[in-house]
């Protein structure tokens, strides 16, 4: 995923709390608490807190925040002609999202059903007969929910865009109010915190402090993000805008729908853990595992610490061949080497085999 940011200054590179996209990723922690250990306590407390009306209403538009995070919940980047900013509170930020035109705020709402098309500018299914049947088509799929949910946008979008804006502000009353309290001071902090970087240090430091999986190429032309997702857009003219949220991990989401200002979303607090492997070292990794000699001889090399010739008797190979395999495991930073006098020793990590399944977790889910 890269944002191109050549010529781009940094005065139009801004940071701001959003209180729309953080309900946004609390509804998604509420709708899909595997995906957010660290919030299992609030999720119970607030699900069962919810009011039935409410919680039935939830239920009926999950699809915006479970498996698709709508950019609905980031209209400031979609307004034309507007600088990026957001509100203040939500009720600020739902100002914004109801000055989002009609083609847009449907483009957004209909993410899970379209989002084959979402980098590439299709037409509108509100004037597009083709994009509206695919619409329908591919809700169906998903079930009946969305089914009348998108025929109902595709009808009369003002009046869903009612209902959306109640149902949000029905949140507010119910939880979010409280919840945002308490979260603001922190991601107020943050986002100063990561501007004085960006003033002071530049472009490049205030990448790598909002998360270990952005990075600036040499030249500072384009910002990458290392994840599965592959997308690209300009900030060039719109300008960046990058929100800390306290819900996000292991989310880092990136908004580059075309003609909207591209956002950075990331979590602003990680568990404590090591940093997670880059998405390039976490596939050599699985790939090394995959071949059946190599998961023979990690078998060995889990127990103790062998060389290359008793690998090699173990297993009725040559030691070139256990080189070879080797080799594969190291380069993956699998296996540690250390030398006993002539002997050159070698030795699975355990602690890397051990963090392959939450790696492989948050970078599927990053």
């Amino acid at each position: 995923m890269h944002i191109d940011i050549a010529g781009l200054a940094p005065e139009h590179i801004v940071f701001e709390t959003s209180p729309l996209a953080e309900l946004g990723l609390a509804l998604h922690a509420l709708a899909e608490p595997g995906h957010h250990p660290g919030l299992h306590g609030w999720a119970t407390a607030t699900a069962s807190a919810l009011e039935p009306d409410l919680a039935d209403r939830l239920h009926e538009a999950d699809f915006l925040w479970s498996h698709t995070f709508s950019d609905v919940f980031m209209p400031f980047a979609g307004v034309r002609g507007g600088n990026g900013r957001t509100g203040a509170n939500l009720a600020e930020d739902l100002d914004i999202l109801d000055r989002l035109d009609d083609e847009r705020f449907v483009s957004a709402a209909l993410e899970f059903t379209c989002s084959s098309h979402y980098a590439i500018g299709a037409p509108s299914p509100l004037d597009d007969a083709t994009m509206r049947a695919r619409a329908l088509e591919l809700a169906a799929a998903r079930g009946p929910r969305q089914v009348e949910f998108t025929r109902q946008l595709l009808a009369d979008p003002v009046s869903v865009r009612r209902w959306v804006r109640r149902l949000f502000e029905d949140c507010d009353q119910a939880f979010f109010g409280d919840t945002w309290r308490r979260v603001q001071v922190q991601l107020v902090a943050d986002a100063r915190h990561k501007t004085d970087l960006l003033r002071h240090k530049g472009i490049g430091e205030a990448m790598g402090a909002v998360s270990p999986a952005l990075s600036l190429d040499e030249a500072g032309t384009r910002i990458s993000a290392d994840k599965l997702a592959e997308g690209r857009t300009s900030a060039t003219g719109p300008g960046l805008t990058l929100v800390p949220s306290a819900f996000g991990w292991p989310h880092l989401m990136v908004l580059h729908a075309p003609g909207w200002r591209p956002v950075i979303h990331y979590p602003v607090h990680q568990p404590e853990l090591p940093s997670p492997a880059s998405v390039e070292l976490l596939q050599l990794r699985m790939e090394a595992l995959a071949n059946p000699m190599r998961m023979r001889l990690c078998r060995h090399l889990a127990r103790s610490a062998h060389t290359t010739g008793e690998l090699a008797d173990m297993h009725g190979i040559t030691a070139p061949e256990v080189s070879r395999h080797l080799a594969v495991l190291k380069k993956a930073s699998l296996v540690t080497t250390r030398r006993r006098g002539r002997y050159v020793l070698h030795q699975l990590d355990l602690t890397v085999v051990a963090r392959l399944g939450s790696d492989f977790l948050e970078g599927v889910l990053r």
